[in-house]
């Protein structure tokens, strides 16, 4: 396994993290479990040392089946993160039980790389209005959480600005591949972040599997 560095971190992640927005599911929709179980495990015995998952991931369950998959040992071999869902933060309070939740779900006390999940420029505003960054300092502080970044779904200008607004960020992830070089914050924005010396996480390389099942003329081409 080959390992990145991280921005200003001291941890060095592995080249391929493992996403676990899209597990393996039995016929009925939920999560196949000793196959997902049997998957993660198998890419931490290959030196994965990156976790992603997300409160709604499978309708609330990645994080649960998560934690399954990190007991007996695997805990300790991996960073985890995950996110805050920001569209059902309200009030300041939601952010303490969302993230107790969350915390009882992957069975931990500590989440080493938290997130504002799916920042664009209305849940940005929310999230500042509600306090949301003073609250991931404290979390921060108090040594529930490792690193503070996002996931972001917006164009380059929301993301110059979120970068600028807060300079408290270590970490943030973007969904970028070769179909989406000017999609949302594209190149640019991954050259932003590179500027800025912020460790930077890409999502979606894969485009949600679309790039490594092509339509029949992108086929041909590598025919």
């Amino acid at each position: 396994m080959q390992y990145r560095h991280f921005g200003p971190l001291d941890f060095r992640p592995s080249a391929l993290g493992f996403g676990c927005m899209r597990l393996p599911v039995l016929d009925a929709g939920s999560i196949d479990e000793p196959a997902a179980i049997a998957m993660l495990r198998w890419a931490i015995e290959q030196g994965v040392n990156y976790v992603d998952t997300a409160y709604p991931y499978h309708g609330g369950h990645s994080e649960r089946v998560v934690g399954l998959a990190l007991r007996d040992g695997y805990r300790d071999r991996v960073a985890v993160a995950t996110k805050m869902p920001c569209w059902l933060v309200d009030t300041p309070d939601d952010l303490d039980r969302l993230f107790a939740e969350q915390c009882a779900r992957l069975g931990v006390e500590h989440i080493d790389f938290y997130l504002l999940h799916n920042l664009q420029a209305a849940g940005w505003d929310k999230m500042r209005a509600l306090g949301a960054t003073d609250w991931l300092e404290r979390q921060r502080d108090e040594g529930r959480i490792g690193a503070i970044g996002f996931s972001f779904h917006d164009g380059f200008d929301v993301l110059q600005r979120i970068l600028d607004e807060y300079h408290g960020w270590q970490f943030c992830q973007l969904q970028y591949n070769y179909a989406c070089e000017q999609v949302q914050a594209g190149t640019r924005g991954v050259e932003l972040v590179g500027e800025r010396g912020l460790g930077l996480v890409i999502m979606e390389p894969l485009y949600g599997g679309t790039l490594a099942q092509p339509p029949e003329p992108m086929q041909r081409l590598f025919d």
